[in-house]
């Protein structure tokens, strides 16, 4: 480096984290390292930048890291900080563990000696040991850097006046020590199913101490059930009771004085289309007819940062949530269901508050202006999906001119998005039935229609447009981009190889010609047995979507710049997008620095994350609770995984998944790994990915979610 700057020996002058990042990023280099513009890259696109300076020299002076050549760095070697990364925990049911680290394609295995007081889900320090048979990493857990949840489901088992309350998980190696203090005052007794929170976890003990914050019902009960999901994923259903008493005295009042500070839309046509059953209107389409032949059209989003004031106990609760959860039978809201349902949602015939995309636009999908800024509205009318679809396909019903001119456009900007490269992911919705009990009767697919595209293409240019106003607005501030990086191109050529196993071919040789031959595979396998299957491993193939304030562009959607503007109600970062968005229009000061964006950003990201793991937990529970009824009886299924351990099969019929023990099957089969495929020894059935199957549900493990399948005879 040209200039050099002098350290303080007597400490460091940066962040440890900011050298623990840097010196995870030149491991992946250990030889060659990198250049000092590579470095600054890295340091720019991870939100890094600040004091990275100062880092280097003071890693080159610790001799961390050398300066082999001019302007080129790498880390000096050493048994002790040679590759040490960071990376989230998952554990097995054996108690070893697989250290995932971002962006890289070999997860790092960790043997249960070895795990260091690590459960399931956090993010830790790895350190590299060896190379384990065959080539692939394995290490050591050395440090928890964060734990991904502190409260956990048990069960007490007294032991001589103390206890432990085992943990439902079968991913957690360490139960918990109850006091016999603790068993007093909490007053639980042999059996009992508790909700306990780590107290301490002192040095010389095996086990961490435990506090029970709240007793459950038995398992198989459908509320205590669904409960545990959501503390297993760390999420509170609860509101304190300060938020609670702050929104008590929340009214929906529109003055004179905030009127002429909005845009009065109340006099446009303006309708809701969502399901049939939905409680929380986030967005309002307006229309009408210009002298010129274009049409103006709003996407009005509730404005939640009107009554969600930063630095409120009801802000700091929504931030925490970061999201709304969906279970199968339930909302966990992100706020208040004061706010949520009533006072900001855009009900009809009621004058709203929102914060609006208004666009200038033709049938074509052709923009000439475009405004943002703060109206009121006044819906006239709520459609479900449903009454909008039968206008779509033909049937007469009011304002049925304005739907479809309104689908028109919609489709010409879903055109558009794919002739630039976007890709169209179509996952399948398992929906269920429930009687009054909430017990399953029914299992369904959900389909999405031209009336769900409507709403998703107008929402999507919405999010484009604010996202390529802030990208340009003057003086540049920190703002939130919903960004989708680059696929892994050896995961999609594993799933080419895995698809020719269906019996499709796809040619993915390079990142330009991916979204055509995806598209293109899309419609192949649409309404096929394995349609679910193969689009969930596509969709895993890909790097997952995140919130940051480094812009990357959506490389599914095509966008250069996108953003999350219109959910508010249920999503933390739409609401932040909000309050930059309002003081860039009115040059009114920055809501926050871009370390402090970006801090939020990433917790957001956590957030969702942990929301779509306790949704995906939910439907695995009713889906076992469903078949649980059905034991006994035989299914038609698709071969949709194989271990060296069983089969999986995903039932055609409803989606469910379940594992045909290899135990359980009446022949000699020799396990071919490279191959993904059973081959029988003696002459008797082979069995690959993708092939058709019959089985019988021998068992549904409500409590550990888990479906046994036998080959039906």
């Amino acid at each position: 480096m040209a200039k050099k700057k002098k350290i303080n020996k007597g400490g460091s002058t940066s962040s440890g984290s900011l050298q623990r990042d840097l010196m995870e990023f030149l491991s992946t280099r250990p030889d060659k390292g990198f250049s000092l513009k590579n470095i600054i890259k890295w340091s720019l696109k991870h939100n890094e930048g600040s004091g990275l300076f100062d880092v280097i020299e003071e890693l080159i002076f610790r001799k961390k890291i050398e300066e082999y050549a001019e302007d080129k760095f790498r880390i000096v070697q050493t048994r002790e900080d040679a590759m040490v990364m960071t990376g989230v925990v998952d554990l097995t049911r054996s108690g070893n563990a697989y250290v995932i680290i971002d962006g890289k394609l070999n997860d790092i295995f960790v043997p249960a000696s070895k795990t260091n007081r690590a459960f399931n889900g956090d993010t830790v320090l790895v350190q590299l040991r060896q190379r384990r048979k065959g080539g692939s990493p394995e290490g050591e857990i050395i440090e928890v850097v964060k734990r991904a949840k502190d409260t956990f489901i048990g069960h007490i088992r007294m032991n001589d006046g103390f206890a432990f309350a085992e943990t439902d998980r079968q991913f957690n190696n360490y139960d918990f020590y109850i006091s016999p203090e603790e068993i007093r005052r909490s007053g639980v007794a042999d059996n009992d199913r508790v909700i306990v929170r780590i107290k301490d976890w002192p040095p010389a003990m095996k086990n961490p101490i435990g506090i029970i914050i709240g007793k459950l019902g038995p398992a198989g009960d459908h509320e205590s059930d669904m409960q545990a999901i959501l503390v297993d994923a760390g999420i509170q259903y609860d509101f304190p009771e300060a938020v609670e008493k702050e929104v008590a005295g929340m009214e929906m009042v529109v003055t004179e004085e905030e009127v002429a500070q909005r845009r009065d839309m109340r006099q446009v046509w303006t309708i809701t289309i969502d399901p049939h059953d939905a409680k929380d209107f986030d967005d309002a389409i307006s229309m009408q007819a210009l002298d010129n032949g274009y049409y103006e059209v709003g996407v009005h989003i509730a404005d939640v940062a009107h009554y969600v004031r930063p630095g409120t106990a009801l802000d700091n609760e929504a931030y925490d949530r970061g999201t709304s959860v969906y279970l199968v039978d339930r909302v966990i809201p992100m706020l208040p269901e004061k706010l949520s349902n009533n006072i900001c949602s855009l009900v009809p015939h009621q004058n709203r508050f929102t914060f609006s995309a208004i666009f200038e636009i033709n049938e074509a999908g052709h923009i000439r202006k475009e405004w943002f800024g703060k109206t009121i509205i006044h819906s006239d009318r709520r459609f479900s999906y449903e009454e909008a679809q039968e206008l779509i396909e033909g049937s007469d019903g009011q304002y049925k001119e304005e739907v479809l001119l309104l689908n028109s456009i919609a489709t010409a900007l879903r055109q558009q998005r794919f002739q630039h490269g976007a890709i169209a992911f179509e996952t399948q919705e398992v929906k269920f039935i429930l009687d009054e009990k909430k017990v399953p009767v029914g299992v369904y697919v959900k389909e999405r229609k031209d009336a769900h595209l409507l709403i998703e293409d107008l929402m999507l240019l919405a999010n484009k447009r604010v996202a390529e106003f802030m990208s340009k607005a003057a003086g540049q501030p920190p703002f939130v981009y919903r960004v989708h990086d680059l696929p892994d191109m050896d995961r999609l050529r594993e799933f080419g190889m895995m698809a020719r196993r269906f019996g499709y071919k796809l040619h993915l040789d390079s990142p330009d010609n991916i979204s055509a031959a995806l598209n293109a595979f899309m419609k192949e396998v649409h309404g096929k047995p394995e349609q679910n299957i193969l689009e969930n491993m596509a969709i895993r193939c890909m790097s997952k979507a995140v919130y940051t304030t480094n812009n990357i562009g959506h490389y599914g959607l095509a966008f250069p710049h996108y953003t999350h503007f219109t959910s508010p109600i249920r999503r933390y970062p739409d609401l932040m997008v909000h309050r930059v968005l309002y003081r860039q229009l009115n040059d009114l000061p920055r809501y926050a620095s871009k370390s402090e964006l970006e801090d939020k950003c990433r917790y957001s990201s956590a957030m969702e994350r942990k929301a779509m793991e306790a949704e995906r937990e939910s439907i695995k529970y009713k889906q076992v609770e469903y078949l649980s009824k059905q034991v006994g009886n035989e299914f038609d299924g698709v071969i949709s995984g194989i271990m060296h351990f069983g089969i999986f099969v995903e039932l055609k019929e409803n989606k469910c998944e379940g594992m045909i023990r290899i135990d359980n099957i009446r022949d000699e089969l020799v396990f071919e790994e490279n191959k993904k495929r059973y081959r029988s020894l003696t002459g008797g059935r082979n069995f690959e990915m993708g092939d058709a199957i019959r089985i019988k549900v021998a068992k549904a493990d409500i409590h550990h979610r888990q479906l046994d399948f036998v080959l039906a005879e």
